[in-house]
Parts: structure tokens; C-alpha cells; sequence
């Protein structure tokens, strides 16, 4: 049996929006913890100055209890990169996203410590000692526009940290520092710093923004080519498989054209000479020429379809009429096999194209009278809650279950069945694009040796008002 389905062309579909954020934003992450590592030697290299700084100048207690805590909030997101290199680093998406959110806080931590170096100094230290601690701040602010910025949460958490931990040692210092120490800021003097404090976060927080901009600009770029790389190999395989197909094609057209064509030569030459012979060839001529007419018609329907040239004309269509006709058309067909061919609905009509649907009915008929030797062939239509069925049952000799899974590959032939080696079996195809171009689903289900049912699955939605019964 030869049956013939719809070739499984690859159409690239974009992916969503949601799609892309989510594989640029794991890159944007990706990014961000490549640049822990960096950030952790420049800590560990910066430790010691502040030290050296404040050793004299703020109280010893307070500054080693700084040391450990920032000791150990570098241990502790170098514990974090491991982690994240083991279980995250080779996963997209979502999972990444989680894993930021877990460790966040560590971000705000060190900010904080870091900031934390103004509090002790201001006002506590001599003004050298305080210009270099700010610059120091500053210069994390700095490091996170270039290490954070990839990932805009990261950073802004990290920023808003260090700038709020500063602006409140500033806003705090008239009323926790004596004005009567020699290191005292005057209240304008805090002011204005305040002011530069507000001005150096906006820029931040502007350049932050620009940076993450460009480099999520970027990966969509990447993602975009990437998609279209995918989108032109994809497309290059189906081709390949369309050309293979084709060729596929034109040989199995070639060799079931060779033998009605090779029949009429023989008959024609026969009438030439045996003219009295004429009444018993001219069955078999006629025979020939209709098998080679309706392989022409499968052959032209499949190039309208591929083209894009069938056109649809929905209206109602009176299915008892439909299967009336049909059994006309077939009756003849099952009398020549001495089969049965029965057809069962009740008085409706459907909203459908009733060429396209007479072609899908008629070509699945054709199949099952084919392969049918003994029993019969039944057309019927079923009512499910939210289907029209549409069904053709045939105790022909069904379909193993090992060859279910192929039977709607291209020019899929199971080698034992008899009644092909005429057809090029191209009824089967031609349902299954009109089936897929109409909207409609096809189904199958079949044992070896006991028959098959086909099924066309019409979804009630695409009915107008329903599907009311016709008068009688």
C-alpha cells in the first residue's frame, strides 16, 4: 500500500519576544559573572591601602571588624562564582535569572562594606586620608559601571548601595562629629559634597543605562543572526529534501505513466492489426486512458496546491447530497470487486468547500476500495462536542502497527500490499495538503489484515452557525 501525505517542508518561525529576552538576559548574566572574578582581585588588592590609611586614624576594632566582613564576603561570592560555574554556567534562560536572585543580596553587601569606608573616615581622618577614601568609593562606582552594567538589577542595587551608605555618612556627619575636631567638615562643606554625590549617581546611573543598552543591543544582534543562520540552514536542508523528493517523484510518475502508456501502444497495434478484435480492446483502451487522466489530475491538483493556486470557495454544503453523489460515483467500482460501499449520515449541512471536501472524501475512497478485497468500504459523518467526523472504514488489509508511524511519510510503500503497482498513490498526498490548507486534521487508525478507518476532523468553529439540520 502506497500512501502519500503531505511533504514535511520546515517553516522557521521567529521566536517570541519573551523568547529572546530570555536568552539575552542569560547572556547579559553570563557576562556579569565573568567580571566577579576581576572585582574580587581588585578588592583583595585595595584591602590593604585602606588599611594603611585608617590605621592610625579611626578606631582598630572598628576597622579590623571591616577587614573581616569584607574578607568574608569575598570568600563568600568566590564560593558564589564556583557554584554558579558548576550547576549555572552551562544553563540558558531562567535558571540564571533564579540564580541572581538568590545571590543578590551579596552585591548589596559589599557595596555597603565598601561604602562603609567614608562613614569611618569623614570627619575622623585628616583630609588627605578622607580625599583618597572618597576617591576610593568612587572608584567602586566606577568599577561597577564597567563589571555590573551587563545586568541593569545588579547594578543599580549595587550603585543605589554605595551612593545611599555615602549620602547618609554625609548627611549624618554635623550631628556624629564634633565641630570642635580638627578633621570636622563644615555643614556647606557636606552640602556641597552632597550635591557632587547627586550629580556623580545620575551620571552613573546614565552611563549604566547606555552601557547595558549597548550591550544588549549586541547579544540581539547575535541572537537575531543566530536566528537567521538557523532560519537559511533549516531552509537549505528542506530544499535538499524537496530536490530529493522531486526526484523521487518524477521516477515513481515516470515508471506508473510507462505502463498505461506501454498498454495503449500494445493495444493500438493490435487494433491495427486484428480490426475485428475491436470490441474487446476498446474497454481496455479506455481503461488505459483513464488511469493516465487520473494521474494527470493528481499530478495538477499537487502542483496548484504547492503553488499556492487552489482556490477556496466556502458555502454550506448539503452532506447527505455529498455522500449521495459519491456513492454514485463509486458504486460502480465496489460492484467491479464485489464489495459493499455504504455511506451513513444524517440530514446537515456543513460550511466548507465542497470541491475540496468531495476531492479529500473521494481521494480517501478511492484508497480504501483500492485495498479492499472482501467486506466493504463505509463513509460516514460523527459529531463530537467540538469535531465534525468525517470517516472512512475499509476491511482491506490494514496497516501493521510497525509501519503507523511511516505511513504518512512521502512515497511510503508497504511492500506486501497488492493493489498498488498501478497507482502512484497519490490520492493520500492529495488529502493531506488539502486537509493541511483547509485547517481540517487527519487521522488514522488501522490493524494488519482487518482494515483501516481514516478520519477528517473538522473543527465546529470553522462552522458559520453551527451545523443545523436540513429539512426533509
Amino acid at each position: 500500500m502506497l500512501v502519500d501525505t503531505q511533504p514535511a517542508t520546515y517553516q522557521h518561525v521567529p521566536a517570541t519576544a519573551e523568547v529572546r529576552d530570555q536568552w539575552v538576559n542569560s547572556r547579559l548574566i553570563a557576562v556579569l559573572m565573568d567580571n566577579v572574578m576581576p572585582t574580587l582581585g581588585a578588592a583583595l588588592m585595595a584591602i590593604p591601602l585602606v588599611v594603611f590609611m585608617l590605621w592610625n586614624e579611626v578606631n582598630l576594632f572598628v576597622l579590623l571588624g571591616w577587614v573581616i566582613a569584607l574578607l568574608f564576603m569575598i570568600g563568600f561570592r568566590y564560593r558564589m562564582l564556583g557554584v554558579y560555574r558548576l550547576k549555572f554556567d552551562i544553563q540558558e534562560g531562567s535558571r540564571r535569572k533564579t540564580f541572581i536572585r538568590r545571590y543578590q543580596w551579596s552585591w548589596v553587601a559589599i557595596a555597603f562594606l565598601w561604602a562603609s569606608v567614608v562613614p569611618m573616615s569623614y570627619g575622623r581622618s585628616g583630609v588627605g586620608v578622607q580625599f583618597i577614601c572618597g576617591m576610593l568609593v568612587m572608584g567602586q562606582g566606577l568599577i561597577s559601571l564597567v563589571s555590573f552594567s551587563p545586568y541593569l538589577p545588579v547594578f543599580r542595587v549595587y550603585a543605589n548601595t554605595v551612593v545611599l551608605v555615602v549620602a547618609g555618612a554625609l548627611v549624618a556627619a554635623p550631628f556624629t562629629v564634633s565641630q570642635q575636631s580638627p578633621n570636622a567638615m563644615p555643614i556647606d562643606t557636606s552640602a556641597g559634597l552632597l550635591v557632587l554625590l547627586v550629580l556623580f549617581w545620575w551620571l552613573l546611573m546614565s552611563a549604566g543605562k547606555r552601557l547595558n543598552e549597548v550591550y544588549r543591543s549586541s547579544f540581539e544582534l547575535q541572537f537575531s543572526n543566530q536566528e537567521l543562520i538557523d532560519s537559511l540552514t533549516q531552509q537549505t536542508r528542506a530544499s535538499l529534501r524537496a530536490v530529493a523528493t522531486k526526484n523521487r517523484f518524477l521516477a515513481s510518475a515516470a515508471h506508473d505513466l510507462r505502463q498505461p502508456v506501454h498498454a495503449l501502444s500494445l493495444y493500438a497495434d493490435w487494433l491495427a492489426t486484428e480490426p475485428e478484435m475491436a470490441r474487446d480492446i476498446s474497454p481496455r483502451i479506455l481503461q488505459s486512458t483513464r488511469a493516465i487522466n487520473e494521474l494527470f489530475d493528481s499530478l495538477f491538483d499537487l502542483t496548484r496546491i504547492d503553488a499556492g493556486n487552489y482556490k477556496v470557495r466556502l458555502q454550506h454544503v448539503n452532506v447527505q447530497q455529498l455522500f449521495a453523489d459519491l456513492s454514485l460515483q463509486f458504486a460502480p467500482v465496489a460492484a467491479g470487486k464485489s464489495i459493499r460501499l455504504r455511506t451513513h449520515t444524517r440530514p446537515a449541512v456543513i460550511w466548507a468547500d465542497p470541491v475540496v471536501l468531495r476531492r479529500i472524501l473521494g481521494n480517501l475512497l478511492s484508497n480504501a476500495l483500492k485495498h479492499t478485497s472482501k467486506g466493504g468500504v463505509l463513509l460516514g459523518l460523527r459529531y463530537r462536542e467540538d469535531m465534525l467526523l468525517f470517516e472512512v472504514w475499509d476491511t482491506g488489509v490494514g496497516i501493521a502497527r510497525e509501519h503507523q508511524q511511516a505511513i504518512f511519510q512521502e512515497f511510503f510503500r508497504v511492500s506486501q500490499h497488492h493493489g498498488t503497482e498501478d497507482s502512484l498513490g497519490l490520492g493520500l498526498t492529495i488529502v493531506s495538503k488539502l486537509a493541511t490548507m483547509m485547517g481540517y486534521q487527519l487521522a488514522l487508525s488501522s490493524e494488519a489484515n482487518r482494515g483501516s478507518v481514516f478520519r477528517v476532523m473538522i473543527p465546529l468553529y470553522t462552522q458559520q452557525q453551527g451545523v443545523p439540520d436540513v429539512p426533509t
